[in-house]
This record gives structure tokens, C-alpha cells and sequence, in this order.
């Protein structure tokens, strides 16, 4: 696919201030164009959809709703879609702040049509057709993945532990005013991203984004908060195995390989040990759908801070125990503390497929 000079240069650009900014620079990629719009009634101005990632998670459904408010804010018509269905948690943060849950993306936007992405950027993981629409907008903590654009298009990524970081840093540097409601979103979805603070991807700012808006949010006990948060993501009743399997799932290409990973964050992992079996043949069923090089399932043990995954083949054996130096043992691996998917999975085995495959 032909790409842009600019998009290069852009992407280039973007790669170096990621640097700055774990050495503690802020980051700004593009300058902001918002402020060229006018006091136009905003109905009257084109819709632009704003929307997560697939099999949406708090930080997705909370990141597009808070950047809605502020882009409308700024002149801008943006309304906040979603993805998939939501999980309980998000469910749970929605009835806690009064936030409406954005609709379904319909599957009719027009070819063309401006979009904005929140908390991902890689198109296996967007929209069925992102590729036919205009990405005017980026803001995300993941990697850079397949993004091409054909006009210039303002991107912020920081490697930061939730989306709604980095949108909450670009409120505070705006002078946005953030309301109750927006203030409960951040802090709900950085407290999902995190675990509370527990996994490796967590960062000074993070922390410093929850203690600023704690006050707003009239949260007094957060501790108590993202307690009932992880009861309710925990609560996998209801559901069918393959919906747990789908709750929290990821699409990657690595080398040219299709690979999904799934991750279930629980307080009760012996639930999820129980249905073991059928995990694994509902990973074999979706691999086999999906054409799949490989697929993967991590149960992760909140309160132990652990990470299990279920390894259901020969070619996940080897990518698994070559990635990460450990033994795979009736289907299983132990992964330890690695509980962050987007920095402690995916990179090394990116890395191990892209050197031996």
C-alpha cells in the first residue's frame, strides 16, 4: 500500500518523541487543528464516529466517551460509538458514573467518511473497513501497528498504562475543564488498564492523572472502587466459554502471521481453571475460523498477580517457550507476574517470530 511521505516522516517522528517521553519529555506529534473550526452549530458539521478498540474494555468505551466530550468541546461533531459488547466491568463503571453507552458503530459509514481511534491503532483489531476511511485522529499507549493514511493526521501515543492518560494529559495542557462524570471515566479505565496499579506498564503519570482528578470524581476510596470493579469483571456468569474467550481479545500480525490473544483478569482464577478443556477447544474452534497461525489465552490472577496461559498447540508450544524461556506442561505456561499483554507478551514474541520465522 503506497503511504504518504508525510505519514513516514510523521511516523518517524512519532517513534523518537515516544522515546522523549520515557526519558520524562512530553509528547505532541502534530499540531492540533481543532481550533480552525468555527462556532457553527455543531449538528449542522459533519459526524465524526469515535470508537476503541473490538471487544471493548473500560479504557476503550471510557477513552472515546471523555475525547467526544472534549472534541465537542472544541467545535468538533464527535460522537462516541463502540465496538462489540461491553463486559461487566464496563457495564459496572457506566451505572457508577451515569455515562450513556455509546451505540454500536453502524456498518454503513460511507467510504471516506473521518473517524477517530482511541486506545488502539492496528486495523485487525478496528473496524472491518477501517482501511477505507479517513483517520483523522490517533491517541493511544500500544505499539504503532498497520496505520496508513493518506493526509497528514495528528497522532499522540505515549507509552503510558491507559489511553485515558494520555487524553487527561492532553485536558490538563488545554485547560479542558474535566467534569465529575469524565474525571470517574479516566480514573475508572486507568484503574482497569492497571489492575490498580499492579502491572509493569504503569507509569509516574498514571499515578499523578488519578491523584489530580480524584478530587473532581468525589471517589473518596479508590481502593474500595476498584474492588468492586474487579468483582464485576470477575463475574463470568452467563456467558459461554467462547464469550470468555472473545471478552478480552486481541488481534495481531506478526511477520505475516495471524495470532489472537486473549486475556481473562479474575479474582477468581479457579473458575476459570475449571473450564480449562473447553477453553481449549474453543481456542481450536477460533483458530481454525479464523485462520490463525496461532491463539492464546492468558488467566490472570489479580490478587496474586499472576499470569497462566493456556497454550493449545505445537507451533504456540514453540513460540511460547522460545519467547519467554519457560516450559509448557499439560497446555499450560507460567508466566509469572507478566501481566501486561500490550508490554510484557506481545513484544517478545513479536521479536522470537520476526527472528525465527
Amino acid at each position: 500500500m503506497f503511504v504518504h511521505r508525510f505519514l513516514i516522516l510523521t511516523t518517524i517522528g512519532l517513534l523518537f518523541a515516544t522515546v522523549l517521553n520515557v526519558q520524562g519529555k512530553a509528547i505532541i506529534t502534530v499540531a492540533d487543528s481543532s481550533s480552525e473550526h468555527t462556532d457553527t452549530d455543531l449538528e449542522n458539521l459533519p459526524e465524526i464516529p469515535v470508537f476503541g478498540h473490538t471487544n471493548p474494555d473500560t479504557d476503550a468505551i471510557g477513552s472515546a466517551i471523555a475525547y467526544t466530550a472534549y472534541l465537542r468541546e472544541h467545535k468538533t461533531n464527535a460522537k462516541a460509538y463502540r465496538l462489540g459488547t461491553l463486559n461487566k466491568e464496563t457495564l459496572y463503571v457506566l451505572n457508577y458514573t451515569g455515562a450513556e453507552m455509546p451505540p454500536l458503530l453502524p456498518d454503513n459509514i460511507a467510504n471516506g467518511s473521518q473517524v477517530i481511534l482511541v486506545d488502539h491503532n492496528e486495523s485487525p483489531q478496528s473496524m472491518k473497513n477501517l482501511k477505507y476511511m479517513q483517520v483523522i485522529r490517533v491517541v493511544d499507549h500500544h505499539k504503532i501497528g498497520d496505520l496508513t493514511t493518506v493526509l497528514p493526521v495528528y497522532l499522540r501515543f505515549e507509552p503510558v498504562g491507559c489511553a485515558a492518560t494520555v487524553l487527561a494529559k492532553t485536558f490538563f495542557e488545554n485547560n479542558f475543564k474535566i467534569k465529575r462524570t469524565i474525571a470517574q471515566l479516566i480514573i475508572s479505565a486507568i484503574i482497569s488498564d492497571t489492575l490498580y496499579f499492579r502491572t509493569a506498564s504503569t507509569t509516574a503519570d498514571d499515578h499523578h492523572v488519578v491523584e489530580k482528578l480524584q478530587g473532581i470524581s468525589e471517589i473518596k476510596d479508590l481502593e474500595a472502587y476498584s474492588t468492586e470493579m474487579f468483582k464485576a469483571k470477575s463475574d463470568l456468569s452467563g456467558y459461554t466459554t467462547r464469550q470468555i474467550l472473545l471478552l478480552d481479545y486481541k488481534s495481531y500480525v506478526f511477520n505475516g502471521q495471524s495470532w489472537g490473544i486473549g486475556v481473562a483478569d479474575t479474582w477468581y482464577p479457579d473458575f476459570l481453571f475449571n473450564l480449562k478443556n473447553d477453553l481449549l477447544y474453543e481456542m481450536a474452534v477460533e483458530k481454525a475460523n479464523s485462520g490463525l497461525t496461532g491463539i492464546l489465552f492468558s488467566i490472570i490472577d489479580i490478587l496474586n498477580q499472576k499470569n497462566t496461559m493456556l497454550v493449545p498447540g505445537e507451533t504456540e508450544k514453540t513460540v511460547i517457550e522460545g519467547a519467554f524461556n519457560v516450559t509448557v506442561i499439560n497446555n499450560e505456561a507460567d508466566l509469572g507476574a507478566r501481566l501486561s499483554r500490550k508490554l510484557q507478551l506481545v513484544p517478545p514474541m513479536q521479536t522470537y517470530i520476526d527472528t525465527h520465522y
